[in-house]
């Protein structure tokens, strides 16, 4: 029977997590593990809730769930075609991986099977699985697996992710949305199976690679504080190619809901970073070694580390391989020849023709190479139904006839095509015939091609033998500039592979060099790739999973979003959303109150393009303000004109001007200026500095104030912007250093205004009029939106400390939106700050309203005409 979100994948793909059908939960079974109270039916329903600290666990251990498309098995058929038989594929890199993990712990394996298992086998072979290899098998329907794999795995993201737009009309490249609802399935599919094993609060979840790149937000959805990672084992492309993706916003949020994002290179790391900053707006942070980002209270951690292979395993093949003396019959085979290797897929980005046309182009420029020169080429088949295959594999046999008619003789074939598998043992031989290994992939994740040729050259450890396969030997690798794994051997030839002559010239430089090179640079490699092995990689990856999560118990967490807009929010646990009741109370008992407000982004919408107040604000103000008890201020860094005209019917409002170099205690009252300084010949410094970066940064303006120079770039570029920003920065630090002024950096902004003005010294300055005057505050509200507003949060406990505030005032610092703050609470948006002051002004005492006929306003800050 089919679950009813099969059957809906619409719902699935717009984020719409519906709950399994019924018949779907009585075919569950308990598994093996269970940790979390319920039944599996119980967890079924995708509600957005957390399983926390309230529900332990019934164990506690070492644990982690390994997450892939595939699981790393071997399945076969019994001969009586009678049920399976099973075995670990020794080759799998996550079954290799857990070389990097301590003897006690324990791994479970969730992913899908190379083979196509009946319905009526598939519980049996379940149990089977997990009881003898703890594995996890996710079944999919085969028109699922169609579609997902063949369909948006290999024709939409592989393509993309290698820089391969679909500029083509053939439609079958083109963006199918039904492909995208059958991969939204499948990552809920085997959600499903992670759920059946998980121990939410001890284990560690670690996903691998595009196929579940959707997998975090259900996961992260249903365990608000699961330890979760991902690592990407493709490129990822640069923002302006992955902004080409429809569901480009849909991905990008599922793998910020994990804990830790790895990658093979920091070119793959930066471009996903690029697309973090100009999608959602969010920066990263290096922090002793660590990149991070900020994302609604979690830091997700970004890291960098290529994979490396697993040398035991290459060591035993190696052994297997001379025993069988395939290196012997081979060296027979080629003797007197020079040999060069490639070694790959058959996939459209591999640049396999590249290299072979590059090897004619050598032997015709150096024809002391012809008759001695080959290039053995294995192609492997492909991993799925990839792109223009056929197309591939006719133009390499095409280019493989032609070359051989050119330059081949009786006895000798300068390309020698091996185009189907080729077993590990038989390619440990080629390994060790071969001069130099040639990669020429136009794009391609890692590619640990090299890394095997190195480990065999290098031969067995300690081993006396002279044979080909044992022998310590010098190596050579020309390799391409685009692939992974080319930072890391830096003694390599690295190559535009699309330049077909400097290939060439490579290939010809590689295997003339001599002798003693070859043998320093193999050296050098073998020491990197010796110690850098895949248990190098697991260990530190999952090292750094547990130093992402460490504080995943500190911190308050719940979930907030509809679909793939899900995310956790996680907070201080100090830090909670006001409570219009609690803050009425407290304001109803008060007698003496001080209320600042910031404008723009807390009674203002940041997105508002008419930015004057409403009549409704207006009307708020005024009651508030009329009220006898309350010293109301509009702290803000705009300039004093305009707030002087937009706030003119509120007569009882003190206003503190461009962060509060001016400010005003009543609209009768003169402007006082609090700035040390009334020298503004730094201004004349500092303007031309920023013309200078205005006029080479599209869409940035300067906004000139009384006090301060503003430069804007909310409309520029978002790197660029940012680029120039922090390099002004440096420059107008540099140019001023000796004036009294300080430079500062804040949402879009780089501003430069005197010393010792913010809006912490308003507020201080506020309590402290307020206290002299006996008129202490027992009630203080402040709400603000951004950085310069935290300088009003921090001022509260050195105020209490010199008794400007008594430790019993009733203290409100709120900020506007949940997000790291110094406040202790916050309000979602402007209209929920609008809210809570009309609740407040309606609940001040009407007899304290001023009339309206009066002829002189109430003095500041006392409260008393």
């Amino acid at each position: 029977m089919m679950s009813r979100s099969y059957t809906n994948l619409l719902d699935l793909a717009s984020g719409n997590f519906p709950a399994m059908g019924r018949d779907f939960k009585e075919r569950k079974r308990l598994p093996r593990v269970m940790s979390v109270p319920g039944n599996i039916a119980e967890l079924d329903d995708d509600q957005a809730h957390s399983v926390a600290s309230e529900n332990p666990s019934m164990a506690s251990s070492d644990r982690v769930i390994i997450v892939a498309n595939q699981l790393p098995l071997k399945a076969k058929r019994k001969e009586d075609n009678k049920g399976w038989t099973f075995s670990w594929n020794e080759d799998s890199l996550l079954l290799q991986l857990k070389d990097g993990f301590s003897e006690d712990m324990e791994v479970i394996y969730v992913g899908s099977l190379r083979v196509d298992v009946d319905p009526a086998e598939q519980d049996d072979v379940s149990q089977m699985l997990l009881d003898g290899f703890k594995c996890v098998p996710t079944f999919l329907p085969p028109d699922v697996l169609t579609k997902f794999y063949d369909g948006f795995c290999k024709r939409q993201l592989w393509p993309l992710f290698h820089y391969m737009l679909p500029f083509s009309t053939d439609k079958g490249h083109r963006f199918d949305r039904s492909l995208w609802e059958a991969y939204v399935l499948t990552n809920k599919l085997f959600f499903q199976k992670v759920v059946e094993v998980i121990n939410p609060e001890d284990d560690y979840i670690w996903i691998h690679d595009y196929h579940l790149m959707v997998l975090p937000t259900f996961i992260r959805r249903r365990f608000n504080r699961v330890k979760m990672g991902f690592f990407l084992h493709s490129p990822f492309p640069s923002s302006e190619i992955y902004r080409t993706l429809p569901v480009r916003e849909e991905i990008l949020k599922a793998l910020l809901n994990s804990d830790i994002i790895g990658f093979h290179t920091f070119d793959y790391a930066r471009h996903f970073l690029s697309c973090c900053s100009r999608m959602f707006g969010l920066e990263y942070q290096s922090k002793r070694g660590y990149l991070g980002l900020e994302y609604y209270g979690r830091t997700i951690s970004i890291k960098i580390m290529p994979v490396g292979v697993h040398m035991g395993r290459i060591e035993s093949v190696m052994k297997m391989s001379d025993e069988e003396n395939k290196a012997r019959d081979l060296k027979q085979q080629f003797e007197g020849k020079t040999v060069l290797l490639g070694v790959d897929d058959m996939d459209i980005f591999k640049g396999i023709n590249l290299k072979l046309l590059a090897m004619e182009q050598m032997l015709n420029q150096h024809p002391k190479w012809q008759g001695r020169a080959v290039m053995i080429q294995i192609v492997n088949p492909a991993r799925g139904k990839g792109i223009h295959l056929e197309e591939i594999r006719a133009e390499l046999q095409e280019t493989c006839r032609r070359i051989n008619r050119l330059f081949g003789r009786p006895g000798y074939d300068p390309i020698v095509l091996i185009d189907n598998s080729v077993p590990i043992a038989e390619k440990v031989a080629y390994y060790s015939i071969a001069e130099c290994v040639i990669v020429t992939a136009v794009r391609d994740g890692m590619n640990l091609t090299p890394y095997e040729y190195i480990a065999c050259r290098q031969g067995l450890p300690g081993s006396e033998s002279s044979s080909d396969v044992t022998s310590p030997k010098k190596s050579m690798l020309v390799i391409s500039e685009f692939i992974g794994c080319s930072p890391s051997l830096s003694g390599a030839i690295r190559v535009n592979p699309w330049n077909v002559d400097t290939t060439a010239e490579a290939m010809n430089e590689a295997i003339s060099m001599s002798d003693s090179e070859k043998q320093l640079r193999h050296e050098k490699h073998y020491r990197y790739v010796s110690t850098h092995d895949v248990a190098f990689w697991s260990r530190s990856f999952l090292q750094d999973m547990e130093r992402a999560c460490a504080d995943h118990l500190r911190k308050r967490c719940w979930g907030i979003g509809l679909s793939f807009g899900f995310r956790v929010v996680a907070l201080d646990p100090n830090f909670r959303k006001l409570s219009i009741d609690a803050i009425v109370s407290a304001y109803s008992k008060a007698t003496s109150r001080a209320i600042l407000l910031d404008y723009d982004g807390t009674v203002m919408p940041q997105n508002s393009v008419d930015k004057s107040p409403s009549q409704e604000v207006i009307s708020m103000l005024n009651t508030l303000g009329a009220d006898s008890k309350n010293v109301v201020f509009i702290v803000s860094g705009r300039g004093r004109g305009s707030l002087s005209k937009w706030f003119s019917p509120c007569k009882n409002l003190g206003i503190a001007a461009e962060h509060g170099y001016f400010l005003r205690w009543l609209q009768s009252e003169e402007w006082e200026i609090c700035g040390k300084s009334s020298d503004f010949g730094w201004m004349q410094m500092a303007e031309p500095v920023m013309k200078l970066y205005t006029e080479s940064t599209d869409g940035s303006s300067i906004e000139t104030k009384e006090s301060a120079l503003v430069w804007q770039y909310r409309d520029a570029d978002a790197g660029f912007g940012s680029a120039q920003a922090k390099e002004m920065l440096d420059h107008l630090e540099s140019v001023l250093a000796n004036e009294p002024v300080a430079v500062k950096s804040g949402q879009f902004i780089v501003e430069v205004k005197p010393q010792g003005v913010s809006k912490g010294l308003v507020a201080e300055k506020v309590f402290t009029s307020m206290a002299e005057n006996g008129k202490q505050a027992d009630f203080v509200l402040c709400v603000g939106d951004d950085r310069s507003d935290e300088d009003m949060f921090d001022i509260f406990s050195s105020a209490m400390s010199r008794n400007i505030l008594s430790a019993n005032t009733s203290v409100f610092a709120c900020t506007v939106g949940q997000k790291p703050s110094k406040a202790k609470y916050y309000l979602d948006d402007t209209s929920e700050v609008i809210s809570m002051l009309k609740s407040l002004a309606e609940a001040s005492d009407a007899s304290a309203s001023i009339d309206e006929t009066e002829d002189f306003p109430r003095r500041h800050p006392t409260g008393f005409l």
